[in-house]
């Protein structure tokens, strides 16, 4: 079964949030967009900027840990812009 590792961008926060779902991605960013405790819960700005579909959950965790740890701004801008979407 497929699985997204996605990157979302909030515009208030200018901060970045990155995470993998096996749910339907639409969905888990109405999730993220409602008021809920949390990192994304408070802003309601989220939009999906990034998304990249692997194989398997395994496969799309350890690629969302993989960009967690560029601890990057830049890099991950980087890796935006070049999939052709931009914050």
């Amino acid at each position: 079964m497929p699985v997204c590792t996605y990157i979302l961008y909030s515009p208030t926060r200018d901060r970045y949030y990155i995470g993998h779902t096996g749910d339907e991605l639409h969905e888990r960013l109405r999730k993220h967009n409602s008021n809920h405790k949390g990192f994304t819960g408070k802003t309601g700005d989220w939009e999906i900027v990034y998304k990249e579909t692997l194989d398997n959950k395994e496969l799309a965790y350890k690629r969302e840990k993989e960009i967690k740890a560029w601890k990057s701004k830049i890099k991950i801008q980087k890796l935006i812009a070049g999939s052709g979407h931009s914050a």
